[in-house]
């Protein structure tokens, strides 16, 4: 109830708040709300990144945001892959979506993370720990997300950037929305192709298994 309590307090404006209140500390609160939404993932990605680019501006915006999403996302990585092996963490393994995810990563890694990273929505903890429990090269998983993350901040803060565009022209919210949807439907057919892949290579190896 407690974490639903600070959920239901952290809205839009009271992130704008912080980020104007704390602004005097530089980059860090720009960062430190990107690095977070790795580990409370119901932080609302493209809120942060928006506020970001309308508080430090577009470029700064996109930097501290960018190395906010890089940085949590590679720490979570590597405290999945240093403690792989525990228990807790083989059980969680063998849920359907994560046992799917850690297929998905052994079969395409690099094509995985990154085309899943161009999205400001998805199951992005689910996907890094995936990668992590999958046994991933750390130096394939960075740079697939460091391109796939640039991509998609850039866009999300060119949009929070002139957001007074949007208010003098409502009608253009529809690209916003058309965005965020395009980017569910995005995420979804990425995984149903991997899936579909995968289950090609499952039935054209049972030939071989049977002979």
């Amino acid at each position: 109830m407690y974490a639903i309590d600070i959920m239901s307090w952290l809205t839009e404006e009271r992130l704008r708040m912080l980020l104007e209140q704390y602004r005097s500390l530089g980059p860090l609160p720009g960062v430190g709300l990107t690095f977070m939404k790795s580990f409370v993932p119901p932080l609302p990605t493209i809120a942060i990144v928006g506020l970001n680019a309308a508080v430090y501006g577009l470029w700064l915006g996109f930097l501290y945001s960018w190395i906010g999403l890089v940085a949590g996302c590679t720490v979570t990585f590597l405290i999945i892959r240093a403690i792989a092996t525990h228990p807790y963490l083989d059980k969680w393994a063998k849920r359907p979506k994560v046992a799917k995810a850690m297929t998905w990563v052994r079969q395409s890694g690099f094509s995985y993370v990154f085309l899943l990273s161009l999205f400001p929505v998805g199951p992005f903890v689910v996907i890094n720990m995936a990668a992590g429990l999958a046994g991933m090269k750390l130096r394939s998983f960075l740079i697939a997300l460091c391109a796939g993350k640039a991509i998609m901040v850039l866009a999300v803060s060119y949009i929070g950037n002139d957001v007074e565009r949007f208010i003098r022209h409502p009608g253009e919210l529809i690209y916003v929305v058309l965005f965020i949807g395009l980017s569910l439907w995005g995420v979804k057919a990425i995984e149903a192709g991997f899936a579909r892949r995968a289950r090609e290579r499952e039935l054209r190896s049972k030939p071989l298994q049977n002979e």
